[in-house]
């Protein structure tokens, strides 16, 4: 009976509150204007003296290097789709221009390798990519007599890249493997609560189909000395009918277990919440009821109503402890019961409102909600902005369910 509230969200969305850039909402879009920028860079820009670049010349850019440099930009946009044929297809096109001033390439080849650890499904095209970029920077540093530190600085940067990209993909991985399994015990918990539901309606409906054989029973036996008592007596038994065929319209589709009733008596409503404020008073919380219904509700209705007050009650009990005072507030007017449950938070209303951030969805609100949700209505519970819990439930009592 977790106070958690369930947010419905589906693993595409991302992590909450995580903001989510240019690659992530138009990849394709993205990854073209980077493979763009990246031909443009290493076409038009070669290494100039001390470590400096410098813009090539007209007549260098006519040149077959400029047709490695397409296929190292194609490759680049197909990162995503197939990261080792993107990496491989790079670093082929980067080999025949090593140890020339075409040999600008090593930021795609980086830019790939991060692809391989982000987007590739088997880690072990890592290691083989790294070394072989690695080779290439080796062989370049030889040709062009670079000093041995910046090789090795080259190196690492390129095994970091691999590495940084296969550490977003096992994040991801996790976070969307927690999103699934927290769908799943949310689906586990609206089952198993449906099924309890069911099994207090067909409760309530045996209930009544029990009375109407004994007022149909009553009534055969005095039918012939008191034929007026005998109708009301056929008058109850078709109300009582019109309702238990009411109720079983909220049976369809529910199914119920092949398991043993908690008893044959009728289910508990708003008639019985005195006792039930009297229990949890017992138990250390102040509870104060304002409000009345008053007209007669439909079983469904009033059971889901007690059912869901309880669970409120509980909830403040083990989240707010003894001492918290607890307000239940109760209107029928219209077509509708609303129910409007608030507490202080007790003693610790920092963590009570804590409570309702934290964990996986549990038992209370998930079954609360899917109680009003069956009958057509809503519930609604948060955290109180001064502390404290407010949970309000909208029970809709004429119409068809949702």
């Amino acid at each position: 009976m977790n106070r958690t509230v369930p947010h419905a969200e589906t693993p595409d969305r991302g992590l909450p509150g995580r903001r989510r850039g240019p690659f992530t909402r138009w990849p394709t879009g993205a990854d073209a204007v980077l493979a763009t920028v990246m031909f443009l860079l290493v076409a038009f820009l070669e290494e100039g003296p001390g470590d400096t670049m410098a813009l090539r010349s007209r007549s260098d850019l006519l040149h077959p290097a400029l047709l490695l440099f397409v296929a190292g930009a194609a490759a680049l946009f197909r990162r995503r789709r197939r990261p080792v044929v993107a990496l491989w297809v790079t670093i082929a096109a980067w080999l025949p221009t090593l140890g020339s001033s075409y040999s600008t390439m090593g930021g795609l080849v980086i830019i790939t390798l991060y692809g391989v650890g982000r987007y590739a499904d088997d880690a072990r095209w890592g290691p083989p990519g790294i070394a072989a970029a690695a080779a290439a920077l080796v062989a370049e540093g030889v040709f062009h007599a670079t000093p041995w530190g910046d090789v090795g600085f080259g190196v690492v940067v390129m095994a970091v890249a691999w590495y940084l990209g296969r550490r977003l993909r096992l994040r991801a991985e996790h976070a969307d493997r927690l999103r699934r399994e927290q769908a799943a015990e949310a689906r586990r918990i609206v089952t198993e609560e449906r099924t309890h539901i069911a099994r207090e309606l067909h409760d309530v409906v045996a209930h009544r189909v029990s009375m109407m054989t004994v007022q149909a029973g009553a009534a055969r036996m005095v039918a012939a000395e008191d034929p007026r008592g005998a109708l009301e007596a056929m008058a109850a038994v078709e109300e009582a009918g019109r309702q238990a065929l009411d109720e079983l319209r909220h049976l369809l589709g529910v199914l119920r277990p092949d398991a043993e009733r908690d008893g044959l008596g009728p289910q508990p409503g708003l008639a019985d919440l005195p006792r039930l404020v009297a229990q949890v008073r017992e138990a250390g919380l102040e509870v104060s009821v304002t409000g009345a219904v008053r007209e007669s509700l439909p079983a469904r209705v009033d059971l889901s109503a007690y059912r869901i007050v309880q669970e409120a009650l509980t909830n403040v009990l083990k989240h707010s402890g003894p001492g918290t005072r607890t307000e239940v507030r109760l209107c029928g007017e219209g077509d509708a019961l609303t129910i409007e449950v608030l507490d202080d938070g007790g003693g610790d209303a920092e963590r009570a409102v804590a409570d309702a951030h934290e964990g996986l969805p549990g038992h209370g609100i998930v079954g609360m909600r899917e109680r009003a949700l069956l009958l057509g209505g809503a519930l609604d519970a948060r955290p109180r902005p001064g502390g404290g819990f407010r949970l309000a439930a909208r029970l809709p009592t004429k119409g068809e369910p949702a």
